[in-house]
């Protein structure tokens, strides 16, 4: 069948169903190899199992499927009727396999699956169920399948269907049976599928978009329905991006794999047999070895009879030699002991003489560094003198100075002291007279406003005269009238001076008797 598959059916074109082709190839095997007493399994059963193996089994003569493809067939068919996956079941079996042959026939297949070894507790009905769904899709390439309503185009009305997913067409049919076809939807990449909500009595809708039409489909429940939009997006996105089937994309990466780890022992079995003649090389080469180590003892034993008999004679005459050496060296070792101790004098006196050389050493560096320091103190003593004498001529031209300073304020202060006392004597008498003038300069602003008048009228008739006396202008003062000012009175009389004049012989009388006293 692979050879028919790859080389003449593959290539034939138009209407020609591959299954009746199928059932007539399987006609012919069965009746030569499946006798009827051993039939466990159903004529349809064994024709879709005999399907499967071709589809799975390895392209080489005779065929048989390989244990990775019986394993993955076998979780399939489990799967399917719903019972759990025995890894260790398999795993036994497998080990049980391996020692016998590399894979199984289709016949011992058909045997496995009919012996209940990996279907316990399920009946026939469930196993077939089981292989009719793997049949489909493996060899139908069969995706998804169930009952669904269709809404007609021209009608508008709904109808039950018997849908049919596969990678590039939706077919659904009147029944199951797939005897009466009603229609083809052709997917592509450009195909939309979409949920609807609710409408017109109707639940669990959703739409597939083609190029030409659009179908609006009903599912019996939501589940239904969404996996029924999962399938069909599915398919869609693998002509998106142009992937095959999920199945024929798995059964590529296993038969990839198995070629590869095939090609990895391949290499580890030519490595072996590198191996086993590189190591049959060296046992050949240690052979020849373990020759001539034989014969290489032989000729040690010769000359080790050899050699002893020369060892006699050499050790008498060693003996003799050894004597006369021990008394040579007996002689030897007392001139080197001699020697010794003359050298431990010697060296005693050395280290001596080294200690004696250290000390000078030290002491003459004591005294460069005392002379160092001396000559260091000397110039700073005849610094310091030089410093000395220069402070003692200015401290004596201070002193004269302060002398001189001390013996002129002291009278200036018994002169100020004396000044002072009048001063403050004054000061009293003026505060006394000040009160007295305060009084009187009451009664002389009165005698003033009558004055002015008075001098208004003088003030005309000294004009005349007034150039005859400015030759005696420093001896004769004229009479002007005063300054609007308060008189001030003192101990040299009436408006002598004025408040800031006053102000100004009070602040350096201050001064004055400050720097007395201090």
């Amino acid at each position: 069948m692979p050879y028919l598959n790859k080389f003449i059916l593959d290539k034939v074109q138009g209407g020609f169903n591959k299954l009746e082709f199928y059932k007539m190839c399987w006609t012919l095997c069965a009746r030569k190899h499946r006798p009827k007493a051993t039939q466990s399994v159903t004529d349809e059963s064994a024709f879709k199992l005999w399907t499967v193996f071709n589809y799975l089994s390895e392209e080489k003569y005779p065929l048989v499927i390989v244990p990775e493809e019986i394993e993955y067939l076998l979780k399939k068919l489990t799967e399917a009727m719903g019972s759990g996956w025995h890894q260790e079941l398999f795993k036994d079996y497998r080990v049980d396999l391996d020692k016998k042959q590399s894979g199984l026939s289709i016949w011992e297949l058909i045997d496995l699956i009919g012996s209940g070894q990996f279907s316990k507790g399920m009946d026939s009905a469930t196993v077939s169920m089981a292989i009719n769904e793997v049949f489909n899709e493996l060899v139908l390439d069969i995706i998804k399948q169930g009952y669904l309503w269709k809404k007609g185009h021209k009608r508008k009305n709904w109808t039950e269907r018997w849908f049919v997913l596969k990678p590039n067409i939706i077919t659904y049919y009147g029944s199951e049976d797939l005897k009466d076809k009603k229609g083809d939807i052709y997917l592509d990449e450009n195909c939309l599928v979409e949920s609807l909500p609710d409408k017109d009595g109707r639940k669990c809708l959703f739409l597939v978009k083609c190029l030409e039409k659009s179908y609006e489909i009903s599912a019996s429940d939501k589940k239904k329905k969404q996996e029924w939009i999962q399938a069909i997006q599915t398919v869609v996105n693998l002509h998106k991006f142009k992937l095959p089937a999920p199945h024929k994309e798995a059964q590529q990466k296993r038969r990839t794999l198995r070629k590869k780890l095939q090609a990895e022992q391949q290499e580890m079995e030519q490595k072996m047999k590198e191996l086993q003649l590189a190591n049959e090389t060296k046992q050949q080469e240690l052979e020849v070895m373990r020759k001539q180590l034989v014969d290489a003892a032989a000729r040690s034993i010769e000359e080790e009879k050899k050699r002893q008999d020369t060892h006699v004679e050499l050790q008498d005459r060693f003996r003799m030699e050894l004597e006369r050496e021990q008394l040579i060296r007996q002689q030897m070792e007392e001139q080197v002991a001699q020697k010794s101790c003359e050298l431990e004098q010697y060296l005693k006196r050395v280290r001596e003489l080294e200690e004696m050389y250290c000390k000078l050493q030290e002491a003459l560096d004591d005294e460069k560094q005392a002379r160092q320091e001396e000559e260091n103190s000397r110039l700073l003593q005849a610094r310091l003198l030089e410093e000395e004498a220069a402070k003692r001529t200015v401290l004596e031209k201070l002193h004269k100075e302060q002398e001189a300073a001390i013996k002129m304020t002291e009278a200036e202060k018994k002169e100020l002291e004396h000044i002072h006392e009048m001063k403050e004597l004054a000061l009293q008498d003026a505060m006394q007279q000040l009160e007295q003038l305060e009084r009187e300069r009451m009664l002389a602003l009165e005698q003033y406003e009558r004055m002015t008048l008075n001098l208004e009228l003088a003030a005309n008739k000294t004009r005349s005269w007034k150039d005859k006396v400015a030759q005696h202008e420093g001896l004769i003062r004229l009479i002007q009238p005063g300054s609007r000012n308060p008189s001030l009175v003192t101990n040299w009389g009436p408006a002598s001076f004025t408040q800031g004049e006053l102000k100004q012989r009070e602040k350096s009388w201050q001064e004055k008797r400050s720097t007395s006293t201090e």
